[in-house]
């Protein structure tokens, strides 16, 4: 007959066993769970940085900061320009993989604009298409549009917050920039703003443009970010000018700031002026671009 002590200590020994394996499974699951976490990570989203960030200029004393405020912002704008799905809607297209070439500088990180998220009417922006009207895969390299907005900021985001059914009339910029140097963000960068009509950019690739409308021309909205600057208000609701007093420095800080965290090369920025076919755009006026430039290479650096 077996004695207590006996059965205790065999009683203790499969009870340790029993443990030993539900620690394994648990071990093991969270492992599983963090793998698959990783995996998912590295294979869902659009590859950031090849068009500028929505970035937060404020405030963030550490890295773990930085991130959340930026996603907090991100999931904000996205939120405001949520629509329902049409019955009929483009595949979005793959983002290139980004050119790895730039960092942002310590001027970069000094440098804090203020900023504003205002919801564009879905009916004045659309998805990026992955392939054209004809059915031909597009993966062009990403472009930066400058424009500027012939009126006051508020005046241009008014017109973006109307609901536009004509296809003539449809437009909007990614940002804005305001002439305090407010950065005002109003299409998400994966989206395609409609900023310039019949375009095409003349790069270092030869010619680019893509068709996506059968009745409309084709443009170089399906791979530019467009990005514009509140016109001085001397120059408000004037035509047929050639030129204005300029934009302030705070315009070209924010702007510059904006653009130096996206990998888009300095042969790649351009104007609507540069890029229109229809011979109408002339935008942006008394733009200096060796000033840009220069503030541009302060706020980032080749790797």
């Amino acid at each position: 007959m077996m004695i207590f002590s006996d059965w205790l200590k065999r009683f203790i020994f499969i009870l340790l066993i029993v443990v030993s394996l539900f620690v394994s499974l648990f071990v093991f699951g969270m492992r599983h769970k963090e793998q698959s976490g990783n995996l998912v990570s590295t294979v869902t989203g659009p590859v950031v940085g090849e068009y500028p960030m929505m970035s937060v200029p404020s405030f963030a004393s550490s890295p773990q900061q930085v991130t959340t405020q930026k996603k907090s912002l991100e999931q904000k704008i996205l939120q405001q320009t949520a629509v329902k799905e049409k019955s009929v809607s483009p595949t979005p297209a793959k983002i290139k993989p980004v050119y790895g070439g730039y960092v942002t500088t310590a001027a970069f990180a000094i440098y804090k604009p203020r900023y504003q998220v205002v919801a564009v009417n879905p009916t004045n922006y659309g998805d990026r298409y992955s392939t054209d009207v004809n059915g031909n895969p597009v993966n062009n390299q990403a472009i930066i549009v400058l424009h500027e907005t012939s009126n006051s900021a508020s005046s241009a985001i008014n017109f973006f917050k109307n609901t536009n059914n004509d296809e003539n009339v449809q437009a909007s910029y990614h940002a804005l920039i305001a002439l305090d140097g407010r950065v005002i963000y109003l299409v998400p960068p994966d989206k395609r703003a409609f900023g310039a009509g019949n375009s095409v950019f003349d790069g270092g690739n030869g010619v680019e443009t893509v068709q996506t409308n059968p009745n409309l021309p084709p443009s170089v909205n399906n791979f530019a970010y467009h990005v514009s600057l509140e016109t001085p208000p001397d120059a408000w609701g004037k035509e047929n000018i050639t030129g204005h007093s300029g934009y302030t420095d705070a315009q070209y800080n924010s702007l510059a700031w904006l653009i130096a965290q996206s990998q888009v090369p300095d042969d790649r920025i351009t104007t609507h002026k540069a890029v229109d076919r229809s011979g109408r755009k002339v935008d942006p006026l008394s733009f200096d671009f060796d000033k840009f430039f220069n503030l541009l290479h302060r706020f980032r650096t080749l790797a």
